[in-house]
């Protein structure tokens, strides 16, 4: 495993990645992201951008981070335990989008990467990340559309990749105590590192820059539609699953706080207003029940079930 990683390049590439995201959804919106540079005393910093309160995104944030310590935390060396005590390195960009209107939905990205043991001729490396879709009132022409931007994005691993990653994605954001999905999934991925680096690398690029593609075509296409009370209140309540999943099951908030990172930071991804309601069921017939029956279920998107 061990070999020459180009942490200047990463570092410089993810840096350039959250500019540019923040460009295209700071310039749709119309309202600039505050920025907060943080250092983290065991080692390491970031750059948190928030967008708060605009016509468009009621909240966006964007992180950057690059941190590192002494020994691996659970949440990452549960599956590699012969790396618990050996010291590590992680950069990523994670963001999360929560719009104003019901009718777009919001969205995650997160690319991150892991370096163990000495920087220089690590003991291990690997690749995560994945972008995701959470619509309250769907589009079946923006579900196809988020999927296959999501396929794009892994042809540096083949045609394989996409049926892989969709599924891992469905699997890892089900919400099981509630038993269904956060939204409609897109890409998930873990611990990659194989066939070699510069492939990975590649394909973790491709997801970082598919986000904007995948994302901006359904803002801009559903970003007027006229909505009311009741969509609204539709939204805090759907949003509710969105806070269940990100503080019970989230790896990248679990792995936050459990390596003492920096807590505003990991949790600007929650939504500003939302609301529960007790045993609360849509009632049938409706557009706020098709999603649960038509559009939380996993499904084929592209129909590559039937080529």
């Amino acid at each position: 495993m061990s070999e020459t990683i180009p942490r200047a390049a990463i570092h410089a590439w993810l840096l350039d990645l959250q500019d540019r995201i923040c460009d295209a959804l700071g310039g749709r919106d119309g309202t600039p992201f505050d920025q907060d540079e943080w250092q983290r005393e065991a080692g390491g910093g970031g750059r948190s951008r928030v967008l708060s309160d605009g016509p468009l995104f009621e909240r966006a944030g964007v992180n950057f981070s690059h941190v590192m310590g002494d020994a691996l935390p659970p949440s990452a060396s549960a599956q590699r335990p012969e790396l618990a005590d050996r010291p590590f390195e992680v950069m990523g960009v994670s963001l999360v989008v929560h719009p104003r209107s019901p009718y777009v939905p919001t969205s995650h990205m997160n690319v991150r990467v892991f370096i163990v043991g000495d920087p220089d001729a690590p003991d291990a490396w690997w690749f995560g990340g994945g972008f995701d879709l959470t619509p309250y009132y769907p589009f079946e022409a923006d579900c196809m559309h988020w999927h296959a931007t999501a396929r794009r994005a892994c042809r540096a691993l083949g045609d394989d990749a996409y049926r892989e990653y969709k599924r891992w994605c469905d699997e890892y954001f089900h919400i099981r105590h509630r038993g269904e999905a956060r939204g409609i999934g897109g890409l998930f991925f873990d611990d990659l590192n194989s066939p070699d680096f510069a492939t990975c690398h590649r394909f973790w690029q491709d997801v970082g820059e598919g986000y904007l593609d995948a994302y901006l075509p359904i803002v801009d296409a559903r970003r007027m539609y006229t909505w009311g009370e009741r969509e609204r209140d539709f939204q805090l309540y759907r949003r509710g699953r969105y806070v269940e999943f990100n503080l019970v099951y989230d790896r990248g908030t679990l792995f936050g706080l459990q390596s003492n990172g920096r807590t505003e930071s990991i949790l600007m991804s929650l939504p500003p207003e939302v609301r529960w309601r007790y045993d609360w069921h849509p009632q049938p017939g409706t557009p706020e029940a098709e999603l649960y029956d038509r559009f939380l279920p996993p499904r084929d998107w592209l129909g590559l079930e039937e080529s």
